[in-house]
């Protein structure tokens, strides 16, 4: 037994040897890697604005004043033949892909996804974002704004969140899901979390966008001075609604008084003169279809001049708040080394306002037009929190100058061809300089890639890569006579179509007009179009139409392109606008509805289908000791909705608002005390039929408090980026809630057990 501690003490000896020895190379531990960029990489700033017109900026001639985008453009370059797709979306899938938007699975607007190939709103696995591969390569990377990449059905707090922004690469996301928000009141996420905008009194999303993205740049340079970043700025400006603070639009009062036919005169001598279209460009023609500004009364003239004057003071605003983040770059002194894309669009100017544009434009697209005694009522109201404005059609094919027609028509540059500016010091060298060579947003991930050297990946995250459909313009940066990479380009939305290849374009417009979606109606049958032919060599503006005297290039023009559609697998062509195909939906086949309290941001569209119907809303909810107040449910908000709450005095309360048509509010007579309590809305519709109107009842505890009727409801919806809420209301406010209550009017003193809603 006197061995063992003999032993042990020589066991001792021994471990102290072994650790005083030098440790051999084998025995170092490996060092966790880390993923490197490459050597001097730069930074990569994209900005991506909404519905804006090609002569709409005062950097491409408009009377728009920009000084960002001018600033920029003199350290860098103009581009005057880039193009989008026309739409948002697709143009999104295809800028942040470098795949055809069909390719990467998003070939029409989310809201209009369907079951066929190329439309399906999912963006493909193999057609990877920029996002993913710079953040495989060492980057940081942050989206800022809107999205509306992901299918409607997994944009719930349920997921699933591969398709979210943070999902697709980005490392960080603050911003919106949908088409658009309110700009004082916006539908927000903080990566995958509903969450309300900041408390203040002078909010606007554009600016707290642009702080968002300039505190996360600053972090980068605190913490990882050496690391490059990729920041995709995207506001949703200047998309409907048109909303900015009252200074920004006094600044254009009086500024389109003489209206879209002289304005579409004016910015096109203004384009001449910098030098943006070529001199021997022709200034194409008013379609038949807009009125001339001199048919209109007025009171129609006052009107739409006015709601001009806000998108005016919209986009020169958006353009201040771009700056702030150029000056963030310039004084942390990364600007040098920062490739900044600046796209002035992600289509043209949008006619989804109509033909009379609407201070609640939601309801005029869905075939409940505003009477013009309503649009001069409100006419102080324009651009604010209390309106929902979009300008007249006309002003989107004026803003678009000097091309026809508007965003949705991608058969024609009006709809597809953007400005764009591209800065970066220490690679461009021609400050000031013109581009014309053709560009698309596929070539911009082609064109980050290449100026950080990195090549694009065979696989990410396992998946096999479809080779880019875009080319790098990197070889433009040094001269304007670099000759064209992007040799020919197809375009289709709702089933208008275009080809571009060396200079020519064949365009075909389906018909459709792009300032309604009234329920059932249709456009003509595929094979009934008419395809023009256009030397764009020649005719910047597709000016001359030569289908009649060049019919063998036109046939060839036509098969090429349907030998691209074939390639990108949406041959028969259909107009996505008309396709009804059945989608994945939260509230398929679903009569009866059980909410709970903390369900939240759950999408209108994958919330109970309430339009067109008859429908019961009951809410049980108790009462201990505390004065309740705060909102039980709600959809919606200030453009339209419902919302059930409970005022400061614990007195339940209904409003329901459509658009312009109708607004009603029923409160109960009876106040909530202690104890258990059934709220009850009842709403009859006088159908059959799409927006018809109905009664709306209130009952508290079997009791019927007030009964409203409302002359028509929505066809369609309420909104495209508000939510399904129980107990708050997130984005704008669906009620009119006691003055000085917190953001969204949470629920409390009262346990709200459950919310069913049943339709019948």
């Amino acid at each position: 037994m006197r061995l063992l501690p003999m032993f042990a003490r020589l066991c001792v000896v021994v471990i102290f040897i072994i650790w005083l020895l030098p440790v051999h190379a084998e025995q170092v531990p490996p060092e966790i890697p880390v993923v490197k960029p490459p050597q001097d990489a730069p930074s990569v700033v994209v900005v991506l604005l909404d519905d804006v017109g090609f002569g709409a900026s005062s950097t491409f001639g408009g009377v728009i004043a920009t000084p960002t985008l001018d600033a920029l453009a003199n350290e860098g370059l103009r581009y005057n033949h880039f193009h989008t797709t026309a739409i948002c979306s697709p143009t999104r899938a295809a800028l942040l892909t470098g795949r055809d938007a069909h390719v990467a699975g998003v070939g029409t607007v989310m809201n209009l996804a369907n079951s066929y190939p190329g439309y399906q709103g999912i963006l493909n696995p193999a057609a990877a974002t920029v996002a993913e591969v710079l953040r495989q390569n060492g980057y940081s990377t942050a989206a800022f704004g809107k999205w509306h990449l992901t299918p409607s059905w997994e944009s719930s707090p349920t997921g699933p969140f591969d398709r979210w922004p943070t999902g697709a690469g980005f490392d960080k996301f603050y911003g919106f899901l949908g088409g658009e928000t309110d700009q004082f009141e916006p539908t927000l996420y903080e990566g995958t979390t509903p969450v309300h905008r900041p408390v203040g009194d002078n909010y606007h999303l554009s600016e707290d966008l642009a702080e968002q993205a300039v505190g996360w740049m600053r972090l980068q340079q605190s913490i990882a001075p050496d690391k490059p970043f990729f920041v995709y700025f995207s506001p949703g400006a200047t998309h409907a609604p048109h909303q900015a603070p009252p200074a920004w639009i006094e600044k254009y009062r009086g500024a389109f008084d003489t209206g879209w036919d002289a304005f579409r005169k004016t910015v096109f001598a203004r384009q001449k003169a910098l030098g943006v279209v070529p001199a021997n460009t022709i200034l194409t023609s008013r379609p038949d279809l807009l009125p001339a500004w001199d048919s209109l009364s007025a009171d129609e003239r006052k009107v739409a001049a006015r709601m001009m004057e806000v998108y005016a003071g919209f986009l020169a605003h958006t353009d201040a708040q771009i700056g702030k983040l150029v000056q963030s770059l310039k004084d942390s002194g990364r600007f040098d080394n920062t490739l900044f894309i600046y796209i002035v669009g992600d289509n043209g100017g949008s006619g989804e306002g109509g033909l009379q544009g609407g201070v609640n434009y939601m309801g005029a697209l869905q075939g409940l037009p505003e009477p013009i005694e309503t649009k001069l009522e409100r006419l102080d109201a324009y651009g604010s929190a209390d309106s929902y404005l979009n300008y007249p059609a006309a002003w989107a094919w004026a803003s678009n100058t000097p091309f026809q027609w508007m965003k949705q028509i991608a058969s024609h540059l009006g709809g597809t061809r953007n400005p764009m500016v591209v800065t970066w010091p220490k690679g461009i060298r021609d400050a000031g300089g013109l581009r014309s060579q053709f560009g698309h947003v596929n070539d911009i991930v082609p064109t980050i890639l290449a100026a950080a050297k990195i090549a694009a990946p065979d696989t990410v995250n396992g998946v096999l890569q479809l080779a880019m459909d875009g080319n790098s313009l990197v070889s433009t940066f040094d001269s304007a006579d670099a000759p064209e990479v992007h040799h020919t380009q197809y375009f289709e939305v709702i089933g208008n179509r275009a080809i571009y290849h060396d200079g020519w374009m064949a365009s075909a417009f389906h018909g459709k007009m792009p300032w309604t979606v009234a329920m059932g109606s249709r456009s003509r049958a595929i094979e009934d179009d008419r395809w023009e032919l256009y030397d764009l060599t020649k005719d910047f503006s597709q000016a001359h139409d030569l289908a009649a005297s060049h019919p063998k290039k036109l046939k060839k023009m036509q098969a090429r392109f349907n030998q691209e559609a074939a390639r990108v697998g949406i041959l028969p062509l259909r107009d996505a606008s008309e396709e009804r195909t059945p989608m994945p939906r939260l509230n398929a086949g679903r009569t009866l509805f059980t909410y709970y309290a903390g369900a939240v941001g759950i999408p209108e569209s994958q919330a109970p289908p309430m339009m067109n119907r008859s429908w019961v809303l009951q809410a049980t909810l108790t009462v201990e000791d505390i004065k309740p107040s705060g909102v039980v449910a709600t959809v919606g908000g200030t453009t339209a909705g419902w919302s059930l709450y409970l005022d400061s005095d614990s007195r339940p309360i209904f409003e329901y608002r459509v658009f312009e048509v109708a607004s009603v509010k029923i409160p109960a007579n009876q106040i909530l005390t202690d104890g258990s309590h059934q709220l009850r809305v009842v709403f009859n519709y006088d159908g059959p039929g799409y927006a018809k109107g109905g009664t709306l009842r209130l009952l508290v505890n079997g009791k019927e408090q007030g009964v409203a009727n409302v002359p028509a409801t929505p066809p369609a919806f309420f909104s495209i980026d508000e939510t399904f809420d129980i107990g708050v209301d997130t984005g704008s406010p669906a009620g009119h809630y006691p003055a000085g209550s917190a953001i969204g009017y949470p629920l409390t003193g009262g346990v709200l057990e459950q919310v069913d809603v049943e339709l019948r």
